[in-house]
């Protein structure tokens, strides 16, 4: 129940007027609060339904009849809202005065607006039921007396664990199999910005079926802050609770907030580092406990066969070398037996490469003893701890599991002590699915793959893992990453040099991509700028490698094969620079003979004229995706338009009305040829269809026209289509910004603007402006996620940069324009 939904009485009875009362001041105790609560409103439940019972029982003169909870009820773990689980056990020999009793009993808790799981079986029943349904077995494990027979509820309690014991080399692995297939459809709780605190991986179902796992005596979860880790999870789901007055698992991002203050903590982010953190305890203990399921029942199968191979004697484990002091067993990875980790710093990296080269996991029990007995590596560290570590992280996948091993306990804050502030650290960024820390392990496995590549595959690999340490400081996360990475590489024996480059790396590792996807190429000052940033072409090597890993390894939406194009282009023209090639200047690019044609047909027929050409390929500089990972670069859109005001807004607002996205838009007046007099646009576009297919060239044009000549009110059509969708409810976005990029082009001023993204945004800016008097040379639109990140190289009608006053102006003027 909640704060509000409960009416209180002043009566202090067992009836529900009675027990509503208690419950609600229960509930509104701010003082009593996690565990506390939860048995405090366990035992007040129990003792009125009790009372129920006995009072139900004495009229109908039943016997051999039992009330027993189950599930979290049978644990004594009731959160504000949680089910009730309720089973009635009878003897079967009265069915209508059974039935009577389960109404005595049910609908009070329906009147009251519980949530209640019930049901009514024989002793017989509840066993059969168990075994048909392993759900309703892991309920009973938890079977607790409330009122009634307790020796018929004492029996069905040994049966059903002597059954599940017995049962355990069937019951695990479906047990097993059901938890994957709810990871596989909830995702991981540790990594989830709206988590499901109990289907999620990692969450409340997880660590009851550890639970049930111990009760079957075949294996056993690590212990150690399990308890705590449940504890906070309940605790959560409490919190949620009350804020909502629902009975919901979902942790929604418009509540975390509400939650975190009910808990008493600082903010949203605090809260969700905490589940994170108890998220990943649970999930490490359950990856540990089903290794540990699947060991033993291959034991078991095995050692019959091998006992009787042998004459009945007990056969010695196979141990294989893997690397000094380290050695496989039984499908593990543990510390020889004349392992001494007091004596040898470098063995807990040596394990761990040689556990990620052999795809093998670490033992729980040799984490643990190099966590408690191995000495800090010495400042610098020795070479070969260096050389491991760049090992480990060049193993590829296995390095993840490898990785969360020594992060359980504790080692890897102990080898980088910086860790431990992005540790857990969500990013409530819808484009990342990782936490911090995961998306740098995550880097470092995708710039594995690129190894082959690069001159340095060490440097590659180090920055990959501490590209965003940053992260985890106030301001700007490459400039502290920098600061950081530098640190970082001279304690881990990196000689100066290198130490440079790693953080130049850090510092600029989202130069490439945000240059590639926000500003003119054919302008050689963007092209100087990043060849100045960078320096060298070794680190311009690194540096498009580790751009491209850094991408893959943050989600779906951060990287294509039409970004992979536009960085192999910008790093193309960059290490032109480098070479010491002349750059061209962009205004003696002379047009197409395509081009020059558009052009010429425009200024004859005085209208608009397309020109559609698909592109599914890259350029050939442009880095290979893996299979599956292909997709369309859009559809290059050539318009030519005699020279005239509206054409920005007019072309975007057409595309917008037929729902294709513009990724690049490059504007720029073309001279006609010679003995024509006059001038002509043309728009060199790159777009894709939201969904469906393209629409055809000449339906564009005819809506082009119109929109030129005023007869199509692009404004009115897509407000109609606003209305007709809108935008979800809570979901508040943060206020657009416009800057202006200063020093980012000698021929133009460079306005950025960041948004949110929605159809017609191009079109309102390109209006804008318009409106203000100033020509757009060429437009370089980004989408991230829900923000638009685009860039306008504009200048005044005589060409040339807009004065510092007029740019401050216009940028203002297009701020308020986009807050409207």
């Amino acid at each position: 129940m909640t704060r509000t939904d409960v009416t209180t009485t002043e009566a202090e009875d067992s009836g529900p007027s009675g027990y509503a009362a208690a419950r609600l001041r229960l509930l509104t105790e701010g003082a009593r609060s996690g565990p506390p609560r939860r048995s405090a409103l366990s035992a007040l439940t129990d003792e009125w339904l009790t009372g129920l019972f006995d009072t139900a029982a004495g009229e109908l003169g039943l016997r051999g009849v039992s009330l027993v909870a189950v599930g979290g009820y049978g644990r004594g773990e009731l959160s504000p809202r949680s089910d009730l689980d309720l089973l009635l056990l009878h003897d079967g020999h009265d069915d209508k005065a059974v039935a009577a009793l389960a109404d005595r009993l049910w609908y009070p808790v329906w009147d009251l607006g519980l949530a209640l799981d019930h049901s009514v079986r024989t002793p017989a029943e509840a066993r059969r039921t168990a075994g048909e349904d392993l759900k309703v077995h892991l309920g009973l494990l938890d079977a607790r007396h409330l009122a009634g027979d307790l020796g018929q509820t004492a029996a069905l309690r040994t049966t059903v664990l002597a059954d599940w014991r017995n049962q355990a080399p069937k019951r695990l692995p479906a047990l097993q199999e059901l938890c994957a297939e709810r990871a596989e459809r909830q995702g991981e709780l540790q990594y989830l910005l709206e988590p499901d605190l109990k289907e999620a991986r990692g969450g409340l179902r997880d660590a009851t079926a550890l639970r049930a796992v111990a009760a079957s005596w075949l294996a056993d979860a690590p212990r150690e802050g399990l308890a705590a880790a449940r504890r906070l999870l309940l605790d959560v789901r409490d919190a949620l609770h009350l804020v909502t007055g629902r009975a919901t698992d979902r942790l929604a991002l418009q509540e975390q907030d509400q939650v975190a203050a009910e808990l008493g903590l600082l903010d949203a982010d605090t809260l969700l580092r905490q589940v994170y953190e108890s998220a990943r305890l649970v999930s490490y203990a359950s990856d540990v406990t089903w290794r540990e399921v699947g060991r033993v029942l291959r034991a078991r199968s095995v050692r019959p066969r091998l006992r009787a191979m042998l004459g009945g004697g007990k056969p010695a484990p196979e141990r294989s070398p893997l690397a000094e002091g380290v050695v496989e067993q039984d499908g593990e990875v543990v510390l020889a037996r004349a392992a001494r980790p007091e004596r040898d710093p470098v063995l807990p990296l040596r394990a761990a490469a040689a556990a990620a080269q052999a795809g093998l996991p670490l033992s729980l029990h040799a984490v643990r003893r190099l966590a408690a007995t191995v000495r800090p590596l010495p400042t610098p560290w020795p070479a070969e701890a260096r050389e491991q570590l760049v090992t480990l992280l060049g193993s590829g996948r296995p390095t993840v599991e490898v990785w969360e091993a020594l992060e359980a306990e504790g080692l890897v804050t102990r080898l980088l002590p910086d860790w431990e502030r992005v540790r857990c650290r969500p990013q409530r960024n819808a484009v990342h699915v990782w936490t911090v820390d995961r998306h740098l392990i995550e880097t470092a496995v995708r710039a594995a793959a690129f190894t082959r590549r690069v001159h340095r595959p060490d440097l590659l690999l180090v920055a990959a893992l501490l590209h965003d340490i940053g992260k985890g400081w106030p301001g700007d996360h490459s400039v502290a990453g920098e600061i950081i990475a530098k640190d970082v590489a001279v304690r881990i024996g990196f000689d100066p040099a290198d130490a440079a480059v790693l953080a130049t790396l850090v510092r600029h590792h989202l130069l490439l991509v945000d240059t590639a996807t926000r500003r003119d190429l054919d302008d050689p000052a963007t092209v100087r700028a990043v060849a100045e940033a960078v320096g060298t072409q070794s680190t311009l090597e690194l540096l498009h490698a580790l751009t491209e890993a850094d991408a893959l390894a943050t989600g779906p939406a951060a990287w294509s094969a039409w970004r992979g194009s536009l960085v192999a282009d910008l790093v193309k023209r960059v290490s032109a620079v480098l070479s010491g090639d002349p750059l061209e200047d962009p205004e003696a690019a002379a047009p197409t003979a395509e081009q020059e044609r558009l052009a010429l047909e425009a200024f004859r027929t005085g209208g608009p004229v397309l020109a559609l050409r698909a592109q599914t390929e890259p350029p050939a500089e442009a880095p290979a995706q893996a299979p599956g990972e292909q997709e369309p670069l859009g559809v290059e859109l050539l318009i030519a338009v005699p020279d005239q005001a509206g054409v920005l807004p007019a072309v975007a607002g057409v595309l917008a009305v037929h729902r294709l996205t513009v990724r690049t838009a490059e504007l720029r007046a073309l001279p006609l040829p010679d003995g024509v007099d006059g001038s002509a646009l043309l728009l060199d576009w790159r777009v894709a269809a939201e969904y469906g297919s393209l629409p055809q060239a000449a339906r564009l044009r005819a809506d082009l026209v119109r929109a030129l000549d005023g007869s199509l009110d692009i404004a009115a059509r897509l407000a109609e289509r606003d209305a007709a969708y809108p935008r979800r409810r809570g979901v508040v976005a943060p206020p657009p910004r416009v800057t202006v990029a200063p020093a980012a082009s000698r021929s133009a001023t460079v306005f950025e603007v960041r948004a949110q993204d929605a159809p017609g945004l191009l079109f309102r800016i390109g209006r804008a402006l318009e409106e203000a008097g100033v020509r757009v040379r060429s437009a370089h639109v980004s989408t991230l996620g829900a923000n638009a990140v685009d860039a306008f190289y504009v200048t005044p009608a005589e060409g040339g940069p807009l004065p510092r006053e007029e740019a401050v102006s216009v940028a203002r003027t297009l701020e308020e324009m986009l807050r409207g």
